[in-house]
């Protein structure tokens, strides 16, 4: 008896197989594309290979030209491949024809590999053609491998051999460090490169620039894999790769030193005078991981101060910028917003860069600029756009002029400061809604009154009796209580203020700690969230804020010097005092810091809420 359930998984089957047969129906009538892969360099006495990939099984021959440069010691070998895939009722089907060459490296220098001619269905389909660089082989004698030949002694002198390997000298590992230029200017940038040689299997890699002070930091694909290929250095053929890129941006004048720096490597060697027998028996391995520090040299970098008299508006812009800029809407009401928006693009120590000050009409409510950064660090700067939003606010009605915006940069072609000027802006204000009258812009000049001196009044003058007198009246009694009872009004309230502000801030130092320990919470979680600007910030905001609440010192007011002095009256230790300033610098320092953000922010982060608990228990007890 046939089930529903029969039919069902029945009609299925049905279905799926006349979509894979669909499928390979189109794929048929696809395209043939044949691809070819070989490495981009080899020495000479490399055996390499060469593989021409055709997306069909129905080759049916292959043609391939002559290698120049090369032997042929084994080849075509064919390999197939086919794959099927069904997601979500969509089948997709690939299959693939390889043919593999193995060639041998005979001469030096640059050569062709060939493009191959497949024939499939009677119809011919070519390959592109590649390029291959051919190194001489490397001079270097090849030392002899002590295998421990001669066995007859036993175990007893098997056991007795000292597990020695190959010494690794400075010429088959080492790092060279180079500079972009060795002459610039301050807030120039500069391109440091860290390069890798290397003769030997190396496995692991480890190390950072230590911190410039009075340098601006930037790392280049830090977390990009580094790609080795061949390079000839004094007859040797070297396996070379860039390590570390940074970018820098000196703050200061005078010589910038990049000073040596010690790298942690791991390299697999071959060891020497391990037993085979040992091997065979798990006795131990033919490789094993031996250290090497790789240190590298110390370079000089001459800062030159930007040339005298810098310009009044000079936006401490080094490079080379553009600048524009847009006024939106060009009619409002009063006490409506409108924004203008300017852009400066180009490439430089964008991110270093002060807003341009534009002059608005004295009347209009301006607010900060909003800032956005939209550039990406390269090895010449920072390149894209800033964008700085100006929003504001006009009061009366009128129309109105903005001046030109001007944008100061020095010039690193030209070596010469540069000004460039936006359109100027005109803006139409109306009165605002809801029809109340508001007075213009444009001022009238004030009409002089012709007869600005009064009449003398001719007659008797007429004097007032002692009975009219105001002094010591009753009206002037009532006056005077009054006048001291306001008087006395006025101390009671004035008082009553000096306390409750003193009450605020006894109220903000308890809570200080509290505000703290709520702002190191929000650090944490934008520390999982890997954002480290925000979490910085937060964290900074902790620090500063704790001091600004404990000590009572408003926050516009903190500097080094009032904090560590503030916090030593209230009995906290100078090596703690410290402590806090060292936080304090290491974070702000810790945005554009080279190295692992993760490890930098977890550091951060606890040395934070210990030193911000230790110094709230001191303060406390002190009370």
């Amino acid at each position: 008896m046939v089930t529903r359930l029969d039919i069902k998984t029945t009609m299925k089957r049905l279905y799926v197989t006349i979509l894979l047969l669909a499928t390979a129906v189109c794929m048929s009538y696809a395209q043939v594309k044949v691809t070819l892969q070989s490495p981009r360099q080899a020495e000479v006495g490399q055996r390499i290979r060469v593989s021409y990939i055709a997306n069909t099984t129905d080759v049916e021959d292959i043609q391939v030209g002559e290698f120049p440069g090369f032997e042929v010691l084994y080849g075509p070998s064919t390999s197939t491949s086919r794959s099927m895939s069904i997601v979500n009722g969509n089948a997709s089907q690939s299959a693939t024809m390889t043919f593999t060459y193995t060639l041998l490296a005979t001469e030096a220098g640059n050569h062709q590999i060939p493009a191959a001619t497949v024939v499939v269905d009677g119809k011919s389909y070519k390959s592109q053609s590649t390029g291959i660089e051919v190194l001489p082989s490397s001079s270097n004698d090849k030392q002899a491998d002590d295998q421990g030949n001669d066995h007859g002694n036993g175990a007893n002198q098997r056991q007795g051999k000292q597990a020695q390997v190959k010494s690794i000298g400075d010429s088959e590992l080492y790092m060279t460090v180079t500079a972009s230029k060795k002459e610039i200017f301050e807030q120039e940038a500069v391109l440091i490169t860290y390069k890798l040689y290397s003769l030997v299997n190396i496995q692991q890699l480890a190390g950072e620039i230590p911190q410039l002070d009075g340098c601006h930091v930037q790392e280049l694909d830090s977390k990009a894999q580094m790609s080795l290929k061949y390079e000839r250095v004094n007859g040797r053929n070297y396996a070379t790769g860039i390590w570390r890129q940074y970018v820098l941006y000196p703050q200061k004048t005078g010589k910038l030193t990049i000073p040596s720096t010690t790298f942690d490597s791991q390299i697999e060697v071959r060891n020497t005078t391990m037993d085979p027998f040992d091997i065979f028996f798990g006795g131990g391995s033919l490789t094993q991981l031996v250290s090497k520090k790789i240190v590298t040299p110390a370079i000089d970098i001459d800062v030159k101060p930007l040339p005298s008299p810098r310009p009044d508006n000079f936006s401490g812009a080094v490079g080379k910028f553009s600048v524009s800029a847009t006024l939106s809407p060009e009619q409002i009401n009063a006490n409506d917003a409108a924004t203008l928006k300017l852009v400066v693009s180009g490439v430089g120590n964008m991110k270093l860069m002060k807003a341009p000050k534009i002059n608005f009409p004295q009347d209009f409510e301006i607010y900060d600029p909003k800032e956005t950064d939209k550039t990406t660090n390269t090895a010449s700067g920072a390149k894209g756009n800033f964008v700085y939003d100006y929003v504001i606010v006009p009061r009366h009605g009128g129309k109105y002029s903005i001046s030109p915006v001007e944008f100061v940069y020095f010039d690193t072609e030209s070596k010469q400061y540069q000004t460039l000027h936006t359109d100027s802006f005109s803006i139409s204000v109306a009165k605002p809604k809801g029809g109340s009258q508001v007075a213009y812009r444009e001022q009238e000049d004030l009409k002089i009154i012709d007869n600005d001196i009064r009449f003398i009044k001719l007659g008797d003058a007429k004097s007032d009796s002692p009975e009219d007198s105001f002094l010591f009246s009753a009206s002037y009694w009532a006056i005077y209580a009054c006048l001291i009872v306001t008087f006395i009004v006025v101390i009671l309230v004035f008082n009553r203020q000096i306390k409750e502000k003193a009450n605020v801030a006894r109220h903000r130092g308890r809570r200080a700690g509290k505000a703290a320990v709520r702002r190191l919470a929000n650090a944490a979680k934008l520390m999982k969230r890997h954002e480290s600007g925000p979490f910085f910030d937060e964290v900074m905001k902790a620090l500063l804020g704790y001091a600004s609440d404990k000590l009572n010192i408003p926050t516009s007011g903190l500097n080094k010097d009032n904090v560590s002095d503030k916090l030593v009256e209230r009995g906290v230790e100078e090596s703690l005092v410290r402590e806090y300033m060292d936080v304090l610098s290491e974070c702000e320092f810790a945005r554009y810091a080279p190295g692992d953000p993760e490890a930098t922010m977890d550091k951060i982060y606890s040395r934070a809420s210990e030193v911000i608990n230790k110094m709230d228990n001191i303060i406390r007890k002190t009370k």
